[in-house]
Parts: structure tokens; C-alpha cells; sequence
């Protein structure tokens, strides 16, 4: 099956096309993506829906890498709404 690993973050964007076995997850397509050892990875996601490592994948599926917040939502609402 055919899936793709996306990295993005702000001044690097990356993607990788791979072929993996039937019933590979979202942990062996990262490692097959040679981005398994990442410390900046907080979470991983399918075409933007929240995954865990041991999601399986079908064919087609985006694998995104995610990375943790830099300001909690909530917080930076509220700094535009004091400054308004």
C-alpha cells in the first residue's frame, strides 16, 4: 500500500512517499520515513484526524507528524481580546 509521511513545520517542510506492507501502522511508516527518533514529534495524525502509533493505515492514507503548541489557544484569545 501507498502512504505518505509529512514533517511541516514552520521553516522546514518534508514529505515522503512510501510503500508499506498490508497492515503497517502509522509507528512503521514513520520509521520507514527515517523520522522515528524525532524529539520535536508530539503526536502523529491521518489526513488531520489525531492517530496514535499503532493506527493501522490504508492505502492513501497522509501520515502527519505533529509538534507540540507554542501558546495554548485559549491564552493567546484572550492577549487579542485585552489588546482590542
Amino acid at each position: 500500500m501507498r502512504v505518505e509521511v509529512v514533517l511541516a513545520w514552520p521553516r522546514k517542510a518534508e514529505s515522503v512517499r512510501l510503500e508499506l506492507p498490508e497492515g503497517a501502522c502509522v509507528r512503521d511508516a514513520v520509521k520507514a520515513a527515517g523520522w522515528d527518533g524525532l524529539s520535536e514529534v508530539s503526536g502523529y495524525a491521518v489526513y488531520g484526524q489525531r492517530a496514535e502509533a499503532g493506527t493501522a493505515l490504508r492505502d492513501g492514507d497522509r501520515v502527519e507528524l505533529l509538534r507540540p503548541l507554542q501558546a495554548d489557544p485559549k491564552d493567546a484569545r484572550r492577549k487579542r481580546a485585552r489588546k482590542a
